[in-house]
């Protein structure tokens, strides 16, 4: 079968988090259509990430030297119809029939956004949002208009959790987003000497926003996010979904530049939950499963880790 989605995800620090986020996928969604990429960091648990590398052989590992760099030499090798990003907090608990999102995709190709994990009618009943309800393959499908959100969550049309684009919108966001002046790059560019010296005045993050130049995960989101917003005219109305399938599962932080919440204590520290990883201790998928969070992102009441002696790592594992 032809890989159909390429699936773009990023990790720092947490390689426990990691495995559950592809463990979880790969339950819910068939591994022979995806071709997963994974940006990652390199500075904690190198031992445990090779590990898990083993473990998942069919990945393509890029080690990040400049981020914007990695991430458009990857956008630039993506040959597959879809684009799914993932953050390594984020897991998955239920399905769509890729077959069924694909046929929405083709049905609705010329009005839709995105085919989004994040949400349900249940999820959505409070917000205010107008949801429209229809029928494709003989089963419920739902949408609303982004450009209308009224909530943080529905208004938000560019994420990097849990949302299916044709890569072509994908691309089209990312290159709307940057300026394209080839000397402008080459001055402002993530790794021009200039904004290495920008970097010890302060300037660095103010100029990189100014010309959309994204330089970590974060930025690749909330700055191409903006130009969706200040562009909405250009773009497809509408956020597709069916059901609410995956969350983020905020315990801990590894980005010092940008605030994120998150609702962990000592016990969730990425050390921590490395010396767990290393003695056998694994996410229990099967628990969130059971429990079906309610929201796009959660806290720590469905974070439970599980013994499996089998998986203790150690430096003469192979």
């Amino acid at each position: 079968m032809n890989k159909m989605i390429s699936n773009i995800v990023f990790t720092k620090n947490r390689p426990l988090q990691l495995e559950a986020y592809l463990d979880s996928l790969y339950r819910y969604f068939p591994a022979e259509i995806i071709k997963t990429y994974i940006i990652y960091k390199v500075e904690l648990f190198t031992e445990e990430y090779e590990s898990l590398f083993r473990k998942f052989p069919d990945c393509v590992i890029v080690k990040e030297t400049d981020f914007h760099s990695d991430f458009m030499r990857i956008l630039s090798d993506v040959d597959t119809k879809y684009i799914l990003f993932g953050i390594d907090d984020v897991v998955f608990f239920d399905t769509v029939n890729f077959e069924l999102i694909d046929q929405i995709f083709q049905k609705y190709g010329e009005n839709i956004f995105g085919f989004t994990l994040r949400f349900s009618p249940e999820s959505l009943k409070d917000g205010g949002d107008i949801i429209d309800e229809y029928s494709v393959a003989g089963e419920p499908v739902y949408r609303l208009n982004w450009k209308q959100g009224r909530t943080q969550h529905t208004r938000y049309p560019f994420e990097l959790c849990c949302t299916f684009y044709t890569t072509d919108l994908v691309k089209k966001v990312i290159y709307g987003s940057m300026n394209g002046s080839s000397l402008v790059k080459k001055l402002f560019g993530p790794s021009s000497a200039l904004i290495k010296v920008f970097e010890k005045t302060g300037w660095k993050r103010s100029t990189l926003k100014r010309f959309g130049y994204f330089f970590s995960p974060n930025t690749l989101e909330s700055w191409p996010c903006r130009w969706c917003r200040s562009n909405s005219e250009k773009l497809p109305d509408y956020t597709y979904f069916q059901k609410l399938c995956a969350s983020a599962i905020q315990v801990n932080m590894v980005n010092t530049t940008t605030r994120n919440d998150h609702d962990g204590t000592d016990e969730h520290t990425v050390e921590v939950l490395n010396d767990k990883y290393k003695n056998g201790y694994r996410f229990d998928i099967d628990y969130v499963a059971e429990k079906r969070p309610s929201e796009p992102g959660c806290g720590r009441q469905y974070f439970k880790l599980k013994k499996c002696e089998a998986q203790t790592i150690s430096k003469s594992s192979d």
